[in-house]
């Protein structure tokens, strides 16, 4: 899933939030770096997701595109440096969003957001990468049954 900028994608399903945050969903097997560097040469990012709307909009892009009635791991900028630690307490258990130059970029999180589909394993000496796991099951409520998952 890309963070978009001004050129919208080609051959991908896009869609924008209100607030100017554009998102695209790629459905291409391949590693993080990979998916990185392809949203890089769309003039994009991987997407982050800062808000309940913006995770409402990507949730919808990925039924829109028919993310499949299996399991489904989307990358998102989401990672833990090798010199970061796993804090069960926090939503995003010490990750972090990746900033368009790689580097992580702190911010404030809901905890509503903070939904692991598999708890991240406790280290503080691996980057270890995360993204948006899609279960074919709907959650209780009919909304869909998702989470973060390393």
């Amino acid at each position: 899933a890309c963070a978009q900028g001004w050129l919208p994608p080609s051959q991908a399903a896009l869609r924008c939030h209100s607030a100017g945050a554009c998102f695209s969903v790629h459905l291409v097997d391949s590693s993080y770096a990979d998916a990185r560097s392809a949203c890089g040469s769309r003039r994009g990012s991987l997407a982050w997701v800062s808000s309940e709307p913006e995770l409402r909009l990507l949730l919808g892009l990925l039924a829109e595109v028919g993310a499949g009635p299996a399991p489904s791991l989307f990358w998102v900028g989401l990672r833990r440096n090798a010199s970061a630690c796993t804090y069960a307490e926090r939503p995003l258990r010490g990750f972090s969003w990746e900033g368009a130059g790689g580097e992580a970029v702190l911010q404030e999180m809901p905890a509503a957001l903070g939904r692991w589909a598999k708890e991240p394993r406790i280290s503080c000496t691996t980057m270890r990468c995360a993204g948006l796991h899609l279960a074919p099951a709907a959650a209780p409520g009919g909304g869909p049954n998702w989470g973060w998952k390393e």
